[in-house]
């Protein structure tokens, strides 16, 4: 009798490790999806920023260490950097190229500009379509790391060596209004 109640205990142990392994699997791997969803906007915006910078260019000669600053950051090669140089690189172009689409408000001609436009339309999408994936990303980055951190799931998840997701976030001077002085 105590030999089937043992045999019992350890088959459902095996059980519970099976089945935690598993789920722990399918979410990293919806991690993975996220960020690679996440990863094809980023790179999209990617491609764009060299014909917003040119667009951009002929009316704010002037500006030029925005232009420098996104170029510069534009130039790395984005299939090479890891996940947190993308993090990083993206962060830094998203306040530069903030900056950029506020200078349409000191040229009235780039306003009117059909190039600029249909730029500045194409980025808005991409924006929205990055905010979107971001938010779908964290959600899924968190449902990831709370099942690594919780009771009992922990025990497998250090068992097997499964790691804590970074989450996409914002850093405090991206929360606060750019100012730009032209």
């Amino acid at each position: 009798m105590w030999i089937y109640l043992i045999l019992l205990i350890l088959i459902v142990f095996v059980l519970y490790v099976f089945l935690t392994f598993n789920s722990l699997i399918k979410l990293k791997n919806k991690v993975d999806e996220a960020f690679s969803v996440m990863d094809v906007y980023l790179k999209k915006r990617w491609d764009l920023i060299p014909n917003i910078v040119e667009t951009v260019r002929g009316y704010a000669s002037y500006e030029k260490k925005t232009i420098e600053d996104i170029i510069k950051h534009r130039n790395k090669i984005y299939d090479k950097m890891n996940i947190d140089e993308k993090f990083g690189t993206n962060k830094k172009i998203e306040e530069d190229l903030t900056k950029i689409l506020a200078f349409k408000e000191a040229y009235p001609d780039l306003k009117a500009n059909e190039n600029y436009i249909n730029l500045s339309k194409q980025l808005e999408k991409i924006e929205e379509d990055i905010a979107n994936s971001r938010k779908y990303y964290n959600a899924v980055v968190r449902m990831y790391n709370d099942k690594i951190e919780m009771f009992p799931s922990n025990i497998i998840a250090k068992l097997f060596n499964f790691q804590k997701k970074k989450m996409f976030e914002i850093n405090r001077d991206e929360k606060e209004n750019i100012e730009v002085n032209l």
